[in-house]
């Protein structure tokens, strides 16, 4: 299967060397085109697994987006919520009918990315699903080199518009035998583990990640205090689910702590033992603030104030960290007041998502 990949995270080169080592033709799109200088000096990106260590060729490494996308039947977009918007720009004059774009995870991005194709005046036949998490814990040890501690073996994906869902989760499942379908995109929003298991790692570590210029929020990080405010968190994440009607499984976070249940199996202690997430985490400027606290934290808590879900550790945890940013963040982009959908009644919102603008 011919597959772009746009972004130049850890994710993204986690997917363009495993889907290529799968077989795919994959090809790789970052915006910083001059970036892939080490990628292409060596002939692909070196994939460090289980397995052991190798370079992985890719059929193309390319700025040029229009040279990644075409063709490709599957477009993969492992990169944060924050970039959704510059690269569904980029992408939207080049999207052909068909295609299956793929965001894990996404906050709704499904919905932003494909509204802003339409404005733009592009209306292919897409469909755009996002799923609760990367499919691998990875991150990159070189510029052209990334190190897979673990692969999902359960990836929940919703679908925007519904009506596509039969389409893409097939087309995904040939790049992700771990996908699996929860519904539509809001359900799959849903299912995001981002939102709930970094805010409280972020939000109780603030001092030690201020004072000390690495620090582990899976191992010093993760205390009985902290598991239970994520417990609780989580909690309130399915109630939001249980309101809006979406049926289990919910995939409860406290899996990932015990047991091989969650998204990533029997993940959390092989996270601790890679050693990768002993890193230096900017209470401004990392992905754990600005995506999963700023766009996903925000947008749980604006759907529980839609479905009249009482959340109180998820408005405590981001009115802390809104705090130290100095704004309200009740008032972000991905919320239900800004993407315009807190005036909508149940029946238009779900006629909205299974139907598509």
């Amino acid at each position: 299967m011919k597959i772009a990949v746009l972004g130049g995270g850890h994710g993204a080169y986690a997917a363009a060397a495993d889907l290529s080592q799968q077989g795919h033709e994959v090809r790789l799109w970052r915006r910083d085109g001059a970036a892939l200088a080490a990628v292409h000096a060596q002939g692909g990106i070196v994939l460090k697994d289980a397995d052991g260590t190798r370079c992985v060729p890719l059929a193309l490494a390319t700025g040029d987006i229009g040279a990644a996308l075409a063709g490709a039947e599957l477009i993969v977009v492992p990169g944060p919520a924050t970039a959704h918007e510059d690269i569904g720009r980029a992408a939207a004059p080049h999207l052909r009918d068909g295609q299956v774009v793929f965001l894990p995870p996404g906050s709704l991005g499904t919905l932003v990315m494909a509204r802003l194709a339409r404005a733009a005046g592009h209306t292919a036949d897409v469909a755009w699903a996002e799923t609760g998490t990367l499919p691998y814990l990875a991150r990159k040890h070189g510029p052209a080199e990334v190190n897979v501690t673990v692969r999902a073996v359960r990836l929940p994906t919703g679908v925007y518009p519904g009506r596509s869902a039969g389409h893409a989760l097939a087309v995904i499942g040939r790049a992700y035998p771990a996908v699996q379908p929860c519904g539509d995109a809001l359900s799959g929003a849903l299912m995001n583990a981002g939102p709930v298991i970094h805010p409280p790692l972020v939000v109780m570590n603030a001092a030690p990640l201020q004072h000390f210029e690495r620090w582990d929020i899976h191992t010093e990080g993760t205390q009985p205090a902290v598991r239970a405010v994520t417990d609780r968190l989580d909690a309130e994440r399915v109630a939001v689910r249980e309101a809006l009607g979406y049926a289990a499984p919910h995939v409860p976070l406290a899996d990932h702590y015990s047991g091989d249940r969650w998204m990533y199996g029997d993940a959390h202690r092989k996270l601790q033992k890679s050693g990768d997430w002993r890193e230096h985490i900017d209470l401004v400027r990392h992905r754990y603030v600005t995506e999963d606290i700023e766009i996903g934290l925000a947008l749980l808590c604006s759907v529980a104030r839609w479905a009249g879900v009482d959340a109180p550790v998820a408005h405590g945890l981001l009115a802390l960290a809104g705090a130290w940013l100095g704004r309200d963040l009740r008032h972000g982009a991905r919320t239900f007041e800004a993407l315009g959908l807190a005036g909508l009644t149940p029946a238009a919102l779900q006629r909205l998502l299974h139907e598509g603008a």
